[in-house]
Order: C-alpha cells, then sequence, then structure tokens
C-alpha cells in the first residue's frame, strides 16, 4: 500500500470520477513538461527524485537482446505515450525500456469521443481510441531533438537526466489508407522514424481500426512483411504484435512467417475483444451494456490468454524467438508467470494505472526474490523455465 493506492487512485476513480482519458492527457502533458530541452533546477531536481523513489537495479535484471542492454526486464507498452512526449524519462520510473506508438503514416484524431473507460472491478480499461497520434513525421522530430539533446548532456552534472533506455516503436496503418496499401503506409512510418528506435512493433492486431485484424491473415501480412524487411535491410529489430484471439493454427502460422522473414521478436499480446469473462456489466459513463460497447479490452481479464498464448509460441519455436509478454501485469507473480512461460520482457500499461508509479520497483524486486528462491543467476535463466521443467 502507498499514497496512489490508498489517497490518489481512489480521489480520482471514485470521488472525483475524472473521466479517464482526459486525466491520461493530463498525465501525459505533465510529464512532457519533466522532459524539456533547458529543465528548470526544480524540475532536475524532482526527476532526481522520482528516479530514487521508483526505480530498482539489480544485476540479475540485466539482458542483452537484438544488440540492445536492458537493465531489467520491464517496460511500458505502446499506447501510453503515443507521441514520444515523456520518452527521456520513462527510466525515471524504473522501466527498463518503452514502447512508443502506436504511430501512423498519417496524423489522426482517433475514433469519437468517448473511447476511453476503466472498468474497476475487473481491474481492466476498455480502449477504442483508433490509433490517435501526430504522425510518423512528428514523432521523428521529438525523437530527433530527444536524441541531439541527450547526446550532449553532461554526464558529469549530478542532476542531470538520467541514461536513456531502449525504445521501441509501434507502428500501425492510418485509417485512410485503405488495405490494399497497408504496405506502403507501414513501409512510410518505418522509413521516417527507423534511424530513431531500437526496435520496431509491427501492430496488425488492435480492434479499432476496421479491418486492421484481418491484416493478421497470412496473405495479407506476407506482403507486410516483406515490404518492411526489404526497407529494414535487417538493420533494426522488427517484431508483431498479435492478438489474444486468434485460434492456435493462426498463431502457428504467424510463427512461421516471423521465421520465414528473420523478425526479431513477437509481442504476446494486444486487447482482447471478449467480454465474457467480465464482472462490469454496464459501461458508467455511457449507461450501455459493456457487451455493446466496442473497443478491446486490457488489463486482468487478458492476463491467463496473454501467458497461454506465450506459452504456446515458446513451445512452437522451442525458445528460439524472444517474446515479450504483455496483458494484465500487476505483480511480480504476474511477470514471472510470463518469464518462465517463454517471454524474455514483460510490458504493462493498464496495471500502471492501477497500481500507480511505484508499482515498478515493486515487480522488480519481486522478481530478484523469485530468481533468489528458484536460486537462478539470472533473468534469462528463468525464461521458458515452466516449459523446460516439463520436458525435461
Amino acid at each position: 500500500m502507498d499514497i496512489y493506492t490508498a489517497l490518489i487512485r481512489p480521489l480520482l476513480f471514485s470521488v472525483i470520477n475524472a473521466d479517464a482519458e482526459q486525466l491520461h492527457q493530463q498525465t501525459m502533458q505533465w510529464l512532457s513538461g519533466l522532459d524539456t530541452a533547458q529543465p528548470l533546477l526544480l524540475v532536475r531536481l524532482l526527476r532526481q527524485q522520482i528516479h530514487r523513489s521508483c526505480s530498482f537495479t539489480h544485476p540479475a535484471l540485466t539482458q542483452t537482446l537484438w544488440g540492445c542492454q536492458f537493465s531489467n526486464p520491464v517496460g511500458l507498452a505502446a499506447g501510453f505515450d503515443k507521441d514520444g512526449l515523456a520518452a527521456g524519462v520513462w527510466s525515471d520510473f524504473g522501466f527498463g525500456f518503452a514502447e512508443l506508438g502506436t504511430v501512423t503514416f498519417h496524423p489522426q484524431p482517433g475514433n469519437p469521443k468517448p473511447r476511453l473507460f476503466r472498468l474497476p472491478i475487473d481491474r481492466a480499461a476498455l480502449n477504442r481510441m483508433g490509433f490517435n497520434n501526430q504522425g510518423a513525421a512528428a514523432l521523428a522530430t521529438r525523437l530527433q531533438a530527444l536524441r541531439d539533446r541527450t547526446g550532449t548532456e553532461s554526464t558529469t552534472d549530478s542532476i542531470a537526466p538520467h541514461p536513456s533506455i531502449p525504445l521501441g516503436i509501434n507502428l500501425g496503418k492510418s485509417k485512410i489508407t485503405p488495405l490494399e496499401a497497408a504496405v506502403e503506409d507501414y513501409v512510410g512510418s518505418f522509413r521516417l522514424l527507423k534511424s530513431l528506435g531500437d526496435y520496431f512493433v509491427i501492430n496488425v492486431s488492435s480492434p479499432n481500426t476496421p479491418g486492421l485484424r484481418s491484416l493478421q491473415a497470412v496473405e495479407q501480412l506476407e506482403p507486410i512483411l516483406s515490404g518492411l524487411q526489404q526497407e529494414n535491410q535487417n538493420q533494426k529489430p522488427l517484431l508483431i504484435k498479435i492478438a489474444p484471439d486468434l485460434d492456435w493454427e493462426d498463431i502457428a502460422a504467424i510463427v512461421h512467417l516471423t521465421q520465414t522473414y528473420h523478425l526479431a521478436g513477437i509481442i504476446a499480446t494486444n486487447t482482447t475483444i471478449r467480454r465474457d469473462r467480465l464482472k462490469t456489466q454496464i459501461i458508467a459513463a455511457t449507461g450501455q451494456p459493456v457487451t455493446a460497447e466496442a473497443g478491446g479490452i486490457s488489463g486482468a481479464p487478458v492476463r491467463q490468454r496473454s501467458t497461454e498464448v506465450i506459452r504456446f509460441i515458446y513451445q512452437q519455436t522451442q525458445g528460439g524467438l524472444p517474446i515479450v509478454g504483455v496483458g494484465g501485469v500487476f505483480t511480480a507473480d504476474d511477470a514471472w508467470e510470463k518469464i518462465i512461460a517463454g517471454a524474455s520482457l514483460v510490458q504493462v500499461y493498464t496495471g500502471w494505472i492501477y497500481e500507480g508509479p511505484w508499482m515498478v520497483k515493486r515487480i522488480l524486486q519481486g522478481l530478484v526474490r523469485k530468481l533468489e528462491e528458484h536460486k537462478l543467476n539470472q533473468i534469462t535463466d528463468a525464461v521458458g523455465m515452466n516449459y523446460e521443467s516439463r520436458v525435461s
């Protein structure tokens, strides 16, 4: 229990009942204020205090993937910082990496509001944002400015911003782009951003852009992967993010494609369109049944399925393809479950909203305890341990 879960969250969620999207926008404005080119002394001191309070480091949590150094396996999932407004501050909150986006080639406003809802009794969220973002060119400008700034900062300043973490960029299809032109849309975004991200994610699994999930079908996905790899020339790690609602044979087909086109990994999973596991019956903000509201569900209801998908991919690849596990991670136990199922890294979004800024630190401390309990030296030793113990 901390001040966020004991006081701030109940105040925001229940007493004030703040609109979920408006609260998110205000949070991003505040965070972007911390990530400025010439911060005031007070801002720099505040960032230092946040870092001390929210971060946790331990040599057992470090690993190298795709040529990137990860200080820990817990990252911020795509969707929280769509436009990279706080790209330079996520390390202060303890994250080992952060994924920006989803970004599209064309700027777009997203779907009509309201489009983001909290489901507290399910520890979940329902969103139908629709890839609202300022576009790939704007993100490229912002990231280049961040790179120019951090590349010249003094390393001897005791209150300088802390070293950057690996940044992923999640790419989606613009809504105005027809499905038959999806390849050019994805490639256009990648071309603008490829020098500015540490890894890239092909998002064909959001339920909130019409027809997007159909791009997970092999015959539509293959030309996208081919086009991106031709542009990429294998210089940057390319991953794909899949939906939790796919059948096993469809997941197996995607795994085969990732190997054919030498993708760097799979992110499992996006939000779910299932409603059968929810306790929430009515969305208070609209008065409509949850079954009548479009959008994807994130948080605790997707936890089990995403872990099942992770385990399946790990088995299919015999641990040969890195997996990023996302869906319902709130605690160290949740993260550990995904890691031993086969995830090398995990991501959080909804859990961070519910658990607050000290959640990452608690998870990391818990993971170190798990390693000690199992007499393991490194977090990499735990990846897929659940599967390995079954076949040994």
